[in-house]
């Protein structure tokens, strides 16, 4: 069997590790060993914060939408409830922007939601 240099293709991975690693400090970003468990690691987590991310933002809009809905003296679970009585399909990025950005809308739709919980 012939023999296989693989000095090209052996270059190309360690550099792509390295550029991965480009910004850490000491050995993590200039050692190929300690680079690869580094940017591992790195990858694991930016995978992982990815999910947490949505997580988070979505308890914002949750927040924002139960702040201005008490405003409107309504809790959220009892405004979520009414909306979806009412078979109001608005999500809550939707409301929670509508809460923040036009105050009068939002009343529009807690006044909806409270008519259907009150029937």
């Amino acid at each position: 069997m012939p023999r296989v240099k693989r000095g090209l293709n052996a270059k190309k991975k360690k550099k792509k590790v390295l550029k991965q690693a480009k910004g850490y400090r000491a050995g993590k970003s200039k050692l190929y060993r300690i680079a690869t468990e580094t940017v591992d690691r790195a990858l694991v987590y930016a995978y992982a914060h990815r999910r947490t991310k949505k997580r988070e933002i979505r308890s914002l809009w949750i927040a924002r939408i139960n702040a201005a809905a008490r405003m409107n003296d309504i809790t959220y679970s009892r405004l979520m409830n009414g909306l979806l009585r009412a078979n109001v399909e608005i999500d809550r990025k939707a409301l929670a922007d509508m809460a923040v950005n036009d105050p009068a809308g939002f009343t529009k739709v807690v006044e909806m939601a409270k008519s259907k919980l009150a029937a």
